[in-house]
């Protein structure tokens, strides 16, 4: 796939890169190389592939998800600078 200088343009615009027209010419030739290795790899039988979101076998540590006790109400606004009997009471904020 041969990419003109116009291609590259509008690829830097894109990507919101501002690149000169001595970039244009060196990234022309990288870019095709690119395009020309992820057109061999769309040529792949993926069709017994399962998908995957990481290219390693990684298993989540996180801890069980089990219901536990809460603070009850009073507990839980004893440590609050300010709050009356149900709530905690913060400053206004829409004046």
């Amino acid at each position: 796939m041969a990419l003109t200088a116009d291609d590259v343009r509008k690829l830097a615009l894109l990507a919101r890169l501002e690149i000169s027209d001595q970039e244009v010419e060196h990234l022309g030739p990288q870019l095709e190389s690119i395009l020309g290795f992820v057109a061999k790899l769309s040529e792949l039988d993926t069709t017994d592939v399962e998908p995957m979101t990481t290219a390693l076998d990684v298993d989540n540590r996180w801890r069980a998800d089990t219901v536990t006790p809460g603070l009850d109400r009073e507990s839980a606004l004893s440590g609050a600078p300010a709050a009356d009997d149900e709530c905690f009471r913060v400053p206004p904020v829409l004046g």
